[in-house]
């Protein structure tokens, strides 16, 4: 895929602290990406510097190798939906959508057929005349996104555009939205901190952790191939294990003497005290051996055909195993071990608390 909108070693600082750490993206024509992290890791920042609102302290935004970095934001053709969708009260819904048309100049014939068109692309004919304050959220969000596509943006910039939306009505939303995407065959780069929406939307993610971009990749690899500690954690449920790195195995060694099989991040030596980083689904239960972890069902969350037990193992950590309701009882002894199928437990070198 050839890049399209690409950023280059972007750094922001405000008042002196760093918001962004050298930020390299690059993002292909037509692609959705995801930008998803914690609150604070400089999501928003990021998509402000990419709109104009922001000027970055170092690095340079591209699109197709223009060099916009400094370019207003009324020039560089890029829509915007934000978060409270910032709608004109005392405006009609088409004259919400035709705002940007009037201020690119065009004459009124063309402004009607772009606005009858763009609101018939997000299912919103016949509301052209209607007051933006007499339509629901959901109604709103589309209203927004129409605004943001009218003038036939190069790029368009969401910013948690469904956080405002009831949890059902979010999830209709976001398949109409993911939709309407494809269909207009816009490069979008959007800003959410819910997983499910980051891998529902996006064809890639970028995942960030205070300012810094952890690492990008499809939700598969994400899920299955994490970078780092923090992406194995942030992503999906997981359980965190000390343990002692075994090179010539490929193991890890917990403190409670089993040993279990491991992906290692590179780097790691024999010997080195690590993190083991397991997923619920990846674990078992298991009768007792070498390689079993001793343990008690401390608890067990009901989860329809599934169940999520908590186990205290006999070293004083504990995980989490995704099992049958019936496979254990609250206080039952067990052993857990990984499973046959199932994300590989995955080594990461020991963090050092702040």
């Amino acid at each position: 895929m050839v890049d399209y909108l690409t950023l280059d070693h972007l750094e922001k600082r405000l008042g002196g602290n760093p918001v962004t750490r050298g930020v390299c993206l690059a993002i292909g024509k037509s692609e959705i990406v995801a930008l998803l992290g914690p609150s604070g890791s400089g999501k928003t920042t990021i998509l402000r510097l990419v709109a104009g609102f922001e000027t970055p302290d170092a690095g340079t935004i591209r699109v197709e190798g223009e060099d916009l970095t400094r370019v207003p934001p009324q020039r560089r053709r890029f829509g915007m939906v934000f978060q409270h969708y910032a709608l004109f009260p005392h405006m009609t819904v088409g004259e919400n959508v035709a705002f940007g048309l009037e201020a690119q100049g065009l004459p009124a014939a063309e402004r009607h057929r772009r606005v009858t068109e763009t609101l018939a692309a997000v299912e919103l004919e016949g509301f052209a005349a209607r007051p933006a304050t007499q339509l629901s959220g959901g109604q709103q969000q589309r209203v927004a996104l129409a605004r943001a596509l009218a003038p036939q943006p190069r790029v368009l910039l969401l910013d948690e555009p469904l956080s405002n939306l009831d949890p059902t009505l979010r999830e209709r939303t976001r398949r109409e939205l993911k939709r309407l995407i494809r269909r207009t065959g816009i490069t979008t780069l959007f800003v959410t901190h819910e997983q499910e929406e980051a891998f529902d939307l996006g064809d890639r993610v970028a995942v960030l952790n205070r300012g810094r971009l952890e690492q990008v990749g499809s939700p598969q690899q994400l899920y299955e191939m994490p970078a780092t500690r923090f992406v194995a954690t942030f992503i999906g449920r997981a359980s965190v294990l000390p343990a002692t790195w075994r090179a010539s195995r490929g193991e890890a060694l917990l403190s409670g003497g089993a040993s279990w099989r491991a992906a290692a991040s590179d780097g790691l030596s024999d010997g080195a005290e690590i993190e083991l980083v397991v997923r619920p689904e990846g674990l078992r239960f298991a009768a007792a051996s070498e390689t079993a972890a001793a343990g008690e069902v401390a608890g067990r969350r009901f989860a329809g055909r599934v169940a999520y037990f908590e186990v205290a193992l006999a070293s004083g950590d504990s995980l989490e195993v995704l099992a049958p309701p019936e496979a254990a009882l609250p206080g039952q002894k067990v052993f857990v071990q990984p499973a046959e199928r199932g994300p590989t437990p995955r080594a990461y070198p020991r963090e050092i608390a702040e």
